[in-house]
C-alpha cells in the first residue's frame, strides 16, 4: 500500500468517525471470506457500515480527529480489526449476537464499542449492548408514561355509572328553554312596528 493510499484510507476513516457517534471494533480474524461476506450483508440490511482497516491507520485517523477523546480505544487495536459504524447504538450488537448464534462460533469477537463517548470494552459487554435502549425506544417509553394518567382519566370517565350521565342530559332541555323566550321577544317587537 502506497503512502497516498494510506492517507486516503485515513481520510475515509476520519469521515466515518466524524459522521457516527457509535462504532464497534471487532476481531474477525478466524472468519472465512464467505463468513465475512455474510456479515457484511447483515450489516447492509441494518444500515450498519462495516470497514476493515489496518490498526495503525485506524489509530492515525482517531489521533487526527481528537487524540484524547479516543485514548481508551487504542488498546483494542490489535489482530484483524473490522469497524462497524451505526446511527443506532444497538444494531451492531444485535448483528454480532445473531451472527454468532447462527454460526455457533465465538467470532466475530467484540473488542470495544464506542457509544456516544462511552466505552464498552471486551466481548462480555455484548449482552449489555444488545439490551441498550435506542433513542426512539426511550422517547416511546416517556410518551407512554406521560399518556398513562390521561388514559386512566378517560377510562374512569367512560366507566361512570349510568346515573351520573343523567345530569348532562337534563341540562340540554334547560338550554333550549332559555332560547325560547328570545324567539318570542322579536315577535313582540314586530307587533308595535306594524301599528
Amino acid at each position: 500500500m502506497t503512502k497516498e493510499q494510506k492517507n486516503e484510507v485515513i481520510e475515509v476513516l476520519k469521515g466515518k468517525f466524524s459522521q457516527y457517534s457509535n462504532f464497534y471494533i471487532t476481531d474477525t480474524e478466524s472468519l472465512s471470506v464467505e463468513q465475512v461476506g455474510k456479515l457484511r450483508r447483515a450489516c447492509f440490511d441494518k444500515n450498519v457500515e462495516m470497514k476493515v482497516a489496518k490498526n495503525t491507520l485506524i489509530r492515525k485517523a482517531l489521533e487526527g480527529l481528537d487524540a484524547e477523546k479516543y485514548t481508551g480505544v487504542y488498546d483494542s487495536l490489535h489482530k484483524v480489526t473490522a469497524l462497524m459504524f451505526s446511527e443506532n447504538p444497538k444494531d451492531p450488537a444485535v448483528i454480532l449476537s445473531s451472527f454468532r448464534s447462527e454460526a455457533k462460533k465465538e467470532k466475530p469477537e467484540l473488542k470495544l464499542a464506542f457509544i456516544n463517548g462511552d466505552l464498552y470494552t471486551g466481548d462480555n459487554q455484548l449482552a449489555t449492548l444488545v439490551k441498550i435502549k435506542t433513542k426512539n425506544e426511550l422517547i416511546g417509553e416517556v410518551i407512554g408514561l406521560l399518556l398513562s394518567p390521561i388514559q386512566r382519566v378517560i377510562g374512569a370517565l367512560q366507566n361512570r355509572p349510568e346515573g351520573e350521565a343523567a345530569p348532562v342530559a337534563a341540562e340540554a332541555p334547560a338550554t333550549e328553554t332559555a332560547a325560547a323566550p328570545e324567539a318570542e321577544a322579536p315577535a313582540a317587537d314586530a307587533t308595535p312596528a306594524a301599528e
